[in-house]
């Protein structure tokens, strides 16, 4: 049952919704546009709010769907395991050779289902980071690599924190592109409509 909802979360966390919203409800292949990502950052860049809500909430469900069937097939370590798959799953999609997007939205839905209280306080801190510096990718970065110790703060199992720590590291590793282009002063602050 544990492989069982690994494998069924990879595949779910496969599916690239930003891809298949803009592909055949607006007519656009994504990967071709902008930053090439599939993430909802950049379908809003370049086709606007709908599209990018629509991928935010279909990442964010995935998450939310895999942690709740792995929990079905295996309880709490079906769960667990589904967590860590799904997020493997939409950064490395097998229906995209293996590409994917940076996880962020996802990765709520995984902690949606894990503790609402660190949902809520990782939540305020990428829309603080966001709203003040303008910049989503910096928002990602900083709420991802918060996840583990605010995972900490409420006293959560060490199989949580570990699942924590791998978001940070993946987030981190997933934006590696963007923190150059934060460095170097090119990257795209927040309603300009090139780089995901």
């Amino acid at each position: 049952m544990i492989i069982l909802a690994a494998l069924l979360a990879y595949i779910l966390g496969s599916v690239p919704f930003g891809y298949l919203t803009s592909k055949y409800l607006w007519g656009v292949d994504i990967t071709k546009k902008g930053s090439g990502n599939i993430g909802a950052t950049n379908v809003y860049r370049n086709l606007g709010p709908y599209p990018g809500a629509i991928t935010a909430i279909g990442d964010v469900g995935k998450g939310m769907l895999a942690v709740y069937i792995g929990s079905l097939l295996a309880g709490e370590r079906g769960a667990l395991v589904a967590s860590f798959f799904v997020v493997i799953g939409h950064a490395y999609s097998i229906f995209l050779k293996f590409h994917g997007g940076k996880i962020v939205a996802t990765t709520f839905g995984v902690l949606i289902m894990t503790s609402i209280k660190v949902t809520v306080v990782v939540f305020f801190i990428w829309l603080t980071v966001m709203l003040i510096s303008r910049y989503v990718s910096l928002g990602s970065i900083v709420c991802g690599l918060s996840i583990p110790l605010i995972m900490l703060l409420f006293g959560l199992d060490w199989s949580y924190i570990y699942l924590g720590i791998f978001l940070a590291v993946m987030i981190f590793y997933r934006h590696r592109d963007n923190i150059k282009r934060l460095l170097s002063g090119t990257e795209n602050k927040i309603g300009t409509r090139k780089n995901g």
